[in-house]
C-alpha cells in the first residue's frame, strides 16, 4: 500500500526536500519497518545473495558483480509484481552500461511472500506517497547486488562513476558486508560538490536519495584479507512515477 498517510517520517521528508538524501542508521530503519512487517524471514532474505549469476553486461570486463532483478507497479492499492522484463538505462544515466536491454535472472519470488522485502517496498512507497502525493501509479524496480573483491581486483559498487539513476527516488539498502574496507557512499549536488559520505555498515543501513536533486557514487571496496570470500551486498530500490 502506498498510503502518504500511513508511516511517512516527516523528519525523513524533511531532510530529502531539504538535502535530496537522508541516511538511515539500521536501528532507525528497522523501527520505521515494523508497522509494515516483523522481517521475520531476514535470514532467507539475506541468503538469497548466495549464488547470484554473474553481471554478463560489464563493458569495462569486469567480473566482480552479481545481480538479480524484479520489476513491480505501486499503486494506493497494492504493490504487485509484473512479468520479467529487462533493466533499461540511457546512456544520458549510465555511459557504462546503458543504451541495450539487459536481462538479469529474476529475483526470488518466494521473497514476495516473506516479510522482509514486502515491507521495504511499502516503507519505500508510503514515503514517496507523501512526498509526491499526485502520483496515482509508481513504476517499481528491484535490484539484488552482490560486489566481489579479491586480490588484484577492487569491487566497483558504481562502475559508472558518481551518477543519477533517471528514476525519481532511489534506497540502497544494506544487507551484508563481508571481508571488506571502503565502500563509502558519496553524494553530490549536480555541480559536482560534495554534499555528504557515510559507509553502510550494518545490515539495514541505508540511504533514500532524491534523483532529480542529487548524484551518488560508491567508492570501491577491497579485501581486508585477500585469503577469503570477500564482498558487499545490497538492495537497491527505484521508484519513478507512470506517465
Amino acid at each position: 500500500m502506498l498510503s502518504p498517510h500511513f508511516s511517512a517520517d516527516p523528519e525523513l521528508l524533511a531532510a530529502l526536500r531539504e538535502h535530496g538524501h537522508r541516511f538511515l542508521p539500521a536501528p532507525q530503519l528497522r523501527a520505521a519497518l515494523a508497522p509494515h512487517g516483523a522481517l521475520a524471514d531476514w535470514d532467507a532474505f539475506a541468503a538469497s545473495w548466495d549464488g547470484m549469476p554473474l553481471d554478463a553486461y560489464m563493458a569495462d570486463g569486469g567480473r566482480y558483480r552479481r545481480r538479480r532483478y524484479a520489476v513491480y507497479t505501486g499503486s494506493a492499492d497494492a504493490i504487485v509484481r509484473e512479468h520479467h522484463q529487462p533493466h533499461w538505462q540511457s546512456r544520458d544515466y549510465n555511459p557504462l552500461n546503458g543504451g541495450i536491454a539487459r536481462w538479469f535472472e529474476p529475483i526470488d519470488a518466494a521473497l514476495d511472500a516473506g516479510s522482509t522485502l514486502p515491507a521495504v517496498l511499502a516503507w519505500c512507497g508510503a514515503q514517496c506517497a507523501a512526498l509526491a502525493p499526485d502520483v496515482a501509479r509508481w513504476h517499481i524496480e528491484v535490484h539484488q547486488f552482490r560486489i566481489e573483491a579479491a586480490a588484484g581486483m577492487d569491487g566497483q559498487p558504481t562502475p559508472e562513476g558518481v551518477h543519477r539513476d533517471g528514476v525519481d527516488y532511489v534506497l540502497v539498502l544494506m544487507v551484508r558486508r563481508h571481508n571488506i574496507a571502503s565502500g563509502t557512499t558519496t553524494i553530490h549536488a549536480p555541480d559536482g560538490r560534495r554534499l555528504g559520505a557515510f559507509t553502510l555498515t550494518e545490515a539495514l543501513d541505508a540511504v533514500l536519495v532524491d534523483d532529480h536533486r542529487v548524484f551518488h557514487g560508491v567508492t570501491p571496496v577491497q579485501p581486508l584479507d585477500a585469503a577469503q570470500p570477500a564482498y558487499r551486498d545490497v538492495l537497491v530500490v527505484t521508484f519513478r512515477r507512470q506517465t
